[in-house]
């Protein structure tokens, strides 16, 4: 599944979009994923941001393109089919991810949820994504939520957090305890709106 991995972390949403990913880039270029993921081993940079340009500048391959190529040409290299080690370099700071750990007690059993790991951010999806959360500097945590600001007086209108667009408000954890009865209803409610 290149970028998806086995698929466990990522929604049917997801994995459809990798599988047309695949299938217009045969079809576009005349190339399957096999011949293109040969290529990308050829190429003589070796960072994945070198690469990438590489692959734009060489063979005009659009950054999608590039990813799902560059995560099965160089699978050690992470990608959201290395979640554990995304995990651990995101969530390094123990009081953050105390903090992280909350939220994810908190959404455990959801049922159908579906965790997904991101270099930026951990999230949780059913059919798409509903919440985010992300390491602070200070030991906090940044959670972003797929409900409206005016849900709750703590949350605030997101501005350049780099998780999806869903997410319409953003609260700032300091402290396990900050999620409380109100914050897990909260997360419910975007949960059941996914």
């Amino acid at each position: 599944m290149g970028a998806g991995g086995d698929g466990r972390h990522l929604t049917e949403r997801q994995r459809k979009w990798f599988a047309s990913i695949e299938a217009s880039l045969e079809r576009d270029t005349g190339k399957p994923l096999a011949e293109w993921v040969a290529i990308a081993r050829t190429c003589p940079e070796t960072t994945p941001g070198k690469r990438t340009q590489w692959l734009r500048e060489n063979h005009g391959l659009g950054v999608n393109r590039i990813a799902h190529i560059l995560s099965v040409a160089f699978p050690s290299e992470g990608g959201w089919d290395d979640a554990d080690a995304l995990r651990a370099a995101l969530w390094n700071d123990p009081a953050s991810t105390a903090i992280f750990e909350a939220v994810e007690a908190a959404v455990a059993d959801f049922p159908g949820l579906v965790t997904g790991q991101r270099k930026g951010f951990s999230a949780w999806s059913r059919n798409f994504q509903f919440a985010a959360v992300r390491p602070l500097k200070g030991g906090k945590a940044r959670l972003g939520l797929c409900v409206t600001p005016d849900a709750d007086p703590r949350l605030v209108t997101p501005k350049n957090e780099g998780w999806s667009e869903r997410l319409k408000a953003a609260v700032t954890l300091e402290r396990p305890a900050d999620v409380d009865d109100a914050l897990k209803a909260l997360l419910e409610s975007a949960f059941n709106k996914s």
